[in-house]
Order: C-alpha cells, then structure tokens, then sequence
C-alpha cells in the first residue's frame, strides 16, 4: 500500500505542476490553478501524503525546474515576494487531508478548506511584506483582495469534487 500512496504522492506533485503552469501573470503574484490541486491532494491523499506531494513539487522548483507559476523555478521563487504563498500551500494540504482522514461532510470540510486558505493568506502576506518591505496593507490589498473571489471558486469546485466522486 505505500508503494502506491508514494505512486499518487507523485502524480498529484505532477498535477500540482501542471496546474501551477495554468496562469495568468499578474504582478506581483499571478493567477493559477495550483491551490484546486493542492486541496485534491489534501483531500484524496490525506495528510501525509498530501503533503508529500506538496513538498516534492516546492522540492522541484528549488531544484530550479521551472514548476512554479510564470515557469519559474530555483530558490529565488521560494525567497522571492510568493514564496510565502507556496509554502503556505504545505499547510493548506496538511489540515484538508486532517478533515478528510476524519470526515468527508461538507459541514467540515469546507470551514477546514477556508481557514488553510486563510493561513496561506496569512504566511504568503506576511512573507510578502518582509521581502518587499511593504506595509501590512499594501500587501493585503496585492496578495489577497484580487485573490478572494477565484480562490472562493476553487475551494467550491474542490468541495463539489469530492461531494461528487468521493462520497458515492
């Protein structure tokens, strides 16, 4: 069995890639689909293995094979102005794959979707002022007002997914 959790731990990195590479490039943060990924992987994975897809995909980019959005890669991504918000994608995985071990009912899952997602505002915009030397403000009005409405519509199509799929 760990065989194939590793299997699935590595093709969901792979669909974190891909859907990284769906962007639109805003500055200084671009849109992309990566945060849908990374809660499916939570949520199917759980959350050791979940995470360990999340880690070997930010493992990747270090490694300077351009997986992050815009085909960045290296640890400049990760030390640069988003790299708060791909780190904080560990943490969104992690407490998804929490909720689902346990339960899959709406009820839970999607409070537990929004507040990783929060805590990935959090981290993200915190990183982004200390790197850019912005005010806390700044950053919020950058980082995460233009952010809110497609990453509401991320965690619906996640929670629909696994109303979907994983319950039946």
């Amino acid at each position: 069995m760990k065989t194939k959790k590793l299997v699935y731990s590595a093709l969901f990195a792979s669909l974190i890639v891909i859907m990284a590479l769906v962007s639109i490039p805003t500055q200084p943060i671009p849109l992309n689909m990566a945060l849908f990924a990374v809660l499916l992987a939570g949520g199917i994975l759980g959350k050791k293995y979940g995470t360990l897809s999340v880690v070997v995909y930010i493992l990747l980019g270090v490694a300077g094979i351009p997986v992050f959005a815009g085909f960045r890669g290296g640890l400049s991504a990760l030390i640069g102005p988003t790299g708060g918000f791909i780190a904080g994608y560990i943490i969104v995985a992690f407490i998804t794959g929490i909720v689902y071990e346990k339960t899959i009912k709406i009820k839970y899952t999607l409070p537990a979707m929004i507040l990783s997602v929060i805590l990935c505002y959090v981290m993200g915009t915190i990183w982004y002022c200390f790197v850019m030397n912005s005010s806390f403000l700044t950053a919020i009005s950058v980082c995460v007002l233009p952010f809110i409405a497609g990453d509401v519509l991320k965690i619906m199509l996640a929670v629909l997914f696994f109303n979907r799929f994983i319950t039946k």
